[in-house]
């Protein structure tokens, strides 16, 4: 375990490097949110994707406004986040993404897999894909019923073996979303990843957003919380590639002891998003607000907007949080997520106050 000491004096370093960030926001990942529509009708899901009916940019508007965004930031430490909704169904897919790997983007992929086998993984390696994370949420019948697919393990365990024996990629890894339902299965999954040539296998919890909140009984208890957390570092302290997500303020017994970084959430100081219709936001797990709309790359200049808009999220959410301004780590949580914050009652969703620490 990291000294306490040596963690509060980090702490306070990312806290006076995030007032920085407010004032010169560095976009490093762009998320591309290409399609709402999805195979699967997971139960947690933030957008509410599935059989959605949305507006979709087509593959010369994506390549135009990548252009721009190469003439405006440069291609160099950016990293193009592919996302949806799954975004293997878009039959011009391959059509986007070469697009973008022809003007020198890196880019990633969140997929379920279940569209993936041998020759669609050379095809996504022959079009640049780097890195790719796929979703298992436990073992096979919880997986199914958890993303309300019938067959959905097997053909997403087939399509990460298609991407393994490739070779080629830089980074492949599973992500588990940790619900009341799933939690006992942690360890049959480790053993399972285990056997495989997986780069990483991030472990997160289910959060209040989207359409988990139908479904209050996913929700960890305090309990949950802290079996997961302790899974994860007793598996890191082991030396194996286990780790947890970007989101949450920790406490001082577990940041920087279940991930590489301490908490830091930068949505609209690192990450911006472009909705399936061109809508500019932040992170596409924040709220769905007209407020958080912050233009449309089909009337908008990126850049314009980058510089001189998203205020409501550079700032700290507990500034303006009673609960929260009589915390003693407030200067570390900043009020935590925005992704999970409460904007009509202006408090988080989720604090490890009193559970963690």
């Amino acid at each position: 375990m990291l000294n306490i000491m040596g963690k509060k004096k980090k702490l306070r370093e990312v806290a006076n490097y995030r007032e920085e960030l407010f004032k010169n926001p560095q976009l490093r990942q762009l998320f591309l949110e290409l399609t709402l529509r999805c195979n699967e009708k997971c139960l947690h899901c933030g957008s509410s994707c599935g059989d959605v009916k949305s507006e979709e940019l087509s593959p010369e508007q994506y390549k135009a406004f990548l252009t721009q965004i190469k003439e405006d930031f440069g291609t160099q430490d950016k990293m193009l986040c592919i996302t949806g909704g799954e975004p293997l169904l878009r039959s011009d897919f391959f059509d986007i993404m070469s697009s973008a790997n022809e003007l020198g983007f890196n880019w990633g992929m969140t997929s379920n897999a279940t569209l993936i086998d041998d020759s669609v993984a050379k095809e996504l390696y022959n079009c640049g894909m780097k890195t790719i994370s796929v979703s298992i949420d436990g073992l096979e019948d919880t997986h199914d019923a958890f993303r309300r697919t019938p067959g959905g393990y097997k053909k997403a365990m087939n399509g990460i073996e298609s991407l393994i024996k490739l070779g080629k990629f830089k980074h492949v890894q599973v992500t588990t979303v940790v619900t009341h339902k799933n939690i006992g299965q942690l360890d049959e999954l480790f053993s399972i990843f285990n056997e495989m040539d997986l780069d990483s296998w991030r472990v997160i919890n289910i959060d209040p957003i989207g359409r988990a909140k139908q479904y209050p009984d996913l929700l960890l208890t305090n309990e949950d919380y802290v079996k997961m957390f302790e899974f994860i570092r007793t598996k890191r302290m082991m030396g194996e590639p286990v780790t947890y997500g970007c989101s949450h303020y920790l406490g001082m017994e577990y940041e920087r002891e279940v991930r590489d970084w301490y908490f830091l959430c930068t949505a609209g100081t690192y990450i911006a998003s472009i909705m399936a219709n061109g809508d500019i936001t932040a992170c596409l797990d924040i709220e769905r607000r007209p407020e958080f709309i912050q233009g449309n790359i089909l009337k908008d200049r990126f850049k314009d907007v980058w510089e001189n808009k998203f205020k409501e999220f550079r700032r700290d959410l507990s500034d303006t949080c009673e609960k929260c301004k009589n915390c003693s780590e407030a200067n570390f949580c900043h009020g935590d997520a925005f992704h999970t914050w409460d904007f009509d009652a202006n408090t988080p969703q989720v604090c490890f106050k009193d559970i963690l620490f």
